[in-house]
């Protein structure tokens, strides 16, 4: 197969970007003659994170584009003869440098999907020795961007759909990497957008960010900006100097809120009248760097009102310590009262955005009712996914030469489903979702209306079910090295999570304590699995 010409390719993940055992059970199959046989794989997980019922599933995006761009190139297969044993066969690494996957095929859940425990978010089949090479890169590659786009969702779900959200975990991030896939995937997990730049130019996420405490401090109140007027928004009319109409501002509004007109820093007025100079039609003023109520809230009014009388308006404020929930109704009710007073009633409604360590807990207070916040910036809480940090994707062989394999251990928990399977989604009339079953890829899919007897895992017992609609969830995303189709755009994933979640029922749903969602075993694939795991010669 040849390379996609996508600079994102090999930035995605480096065929070498693996765990060393792979490579020498490359070799083994190779020196056994087994390279060329045919392979099924699936990679799925055991339990859903963080307590909950239900996982976004993600990373597809990022596998296609690791697929289409494998090769070994020669420094790889260097290094590789450094680490195997020094009498390895040469021609084993002539093989390795003719790899590509061209034979391999590639099912799987579309970005955005609902996932449950068991269900293969990707099937990967074709050539033995490349699909075992395969295992530790595509798991890389899903296990972290399912985990960031379910946690992100989850906060979702706690914050409501109105409020934006925003990504600005760049700097707690553990590393570029899981930077750039934490920024990528809290936006497809219905996030607004992100601090992140590269994220913005790599992936079309929307980037958002105005001014940091250090630009506030930088400032003494002594500065002269080269050019501190500025036209009117209009175009037409003599140009202002914004720094002397602030001064009077700053009075008018001292006077109502009862401070003292040298209370409100210095300092902290001249970078807010410096960042409007530099973003008339986009001043957005950070509160909290001396003191919110005596010189953030009046310094930031004062060069709001300027502005506006200029025909600019001001995007918002941030607040970034303190008691968020309390701080932001108290700058609402300035807002108004200011906005009354001086007959500007575009005041009332001035965005209040928060930031600072917001958790799951924090983030339900805020969302509550009258909270008036309308932005929260989340960080370490989205990008580290405190509540657990790994999903604990697995990828394992369910068939060779097309027949099943089964792992069967020591622990009940981490057996395996055998063989090449299909999966489906039962639906009730109203559009409910009523459970999964995976099933033979030869046997006939599931009809609507008909009855089906099924065996939840887990229950011990089957029931029967008859699904008043029924959907397929695997599709056929590579063929033989090929793209079948193209693949959704990042927003077109964002938008088909958002829906996907939409249909949970509030049980499923819910972040504590929820339901958890029925996966079954049709009656074939449930005897199959009695027969090789029932005693006898292995």
């Amino acid at each position: 197969m040849a390379a996609e010409q996508d600079p994102e390719a090999r930035a995605a993940a480096r065929p070498l970007l693996t765990d060393l055992y792979q490579a020498t059970m490359a070799l083994g199959y190779w020196r056994a003659g087994r390279a060329q046989e045919a392979a099924e794989f699936e990679l799925f997980f055991r339990s859903c994170p963080f307590g909950g019922a239900f996982v976004l599933a993600a990373g597809l995006r990022d596998c296609v584009r690791f697929l289409r761009a494998f090769r070994l190139r020669d420094a790889d297969v260097q290094f590789l003869a450094s680490a195997l044993p020094p009498d390895t066969d040469p021609a084993f690494f002539e093989h390795l440098r003719a790899l590509d996957c061209s034979g391999v095929t590639v099912r799987a859940l579309p970005e955005g999907s609902l996932a449950f425990p068991g269900v293969p978010l990707l099937q990967v089949s074709g050539p033995l020795l490349v699909v075992q090479l395969l295992e530790t890169p595509l798991l890389c590659l899903v296990s972290y961007a399912s985990l960031i786009a379910t946690n992100a969702a989850r906060l979702r779900l706690l914050a409501g759909p109105e409020k934006r959200l925003l990504e600005m975990g760049l700097r707690r991030a553990q590393g570029p990497d899981g930077g750039l896939t934490a920024s990528t995937y809290s936006y497809l997990g219905g996030f607004d957008g992100s601090s992140n730049v590269l994220a913005g130019q790599l992936r079309g996420v929307p980037v958002a960010g105005t001014l940091a405490h250090s630009f506030v401090t930088s400032f003494s109140g002594t500065e002269v900006p080269p050019d501190p007027t500025l036209a009117p928004a209009a175009g037409q009319g003599p140009r202002v100097d914004l720094a002397a109409c602030v001064e009077t501002w700053l009075q008018r509004v001292c006077a109502h809120l009862g401070l003292g007109v040298q209370e409100p820093h210095r300092g902290e007025r001249a970078a807010f009248v410096a960042y409007a100079l530099a973003f008339p039609r986009a001043f957005q003023g950070l509160l909290d760097t001396y003191s919110v109520r005596r010189s953030g809230l009046p310094n930031f009014l004062a060069v709001a009102l300027a502005l506006g009388e200029l025909g600019y308006r001001a995007v918002g404020v941030r607040l970034d310590s303190g008691d968020l929930l309390q701080q932001a109704q108290e700058v609402r009710g300035v807002f108004r009262s200011v906005a009354t007073q001086f007959q500007v009633p575009w005041l009332e409604s001035v965005p209040v955005a928060v930031s600072n360590n917001i958790d799951e807990e924090e983030l339900a207070r805020l969302a509550q009712k009258g909270s008036e916040v309308d932005v929260v910036g989340i960080g370490t809480s989205v990008v580290t996914c405190p509540r657990q940090p790994s999903l604990g994707c697995v990828y394992k062989l369910v068939a060779v030469g097309g027949q099943p394999r089964m792992k069967l251990t020591e622990d009940p928990e981490k057996q395996t489903l055998p063989g090449s399977k299909a999966a489906f989604r039962l639906l009730g009339a109203d559009g409910s979702l009523l459970l999964d079953v995976l099933q033979l890829a030869e046997e006939p899919p599931p009809e609507a209306g008909r009855e089906l007897r099924v065996w939840p895992r887990g229950a011990g017992e089957s029931c029967t079910v008859r699904p008043a609609h029924v959907e397929p969830l695997l599709r056929l995303w590579v063929q033989q090295g090929q793209l079948c189709e193209p693949l959704p755009s990042l927003a077109e994933s964002r938008a088909f999570a958002q829906l996907s979640l939409s249909r949970l029922s509030p049980a499923h749903r819910r972040l504590e304590q929820p339901e958890q969602y029925q996966v079954a075993l049709s009656e074939k694939l449930q005897a199959l699995v009695n027969r090789l795991s029932a005693p006898g010669p292995l």
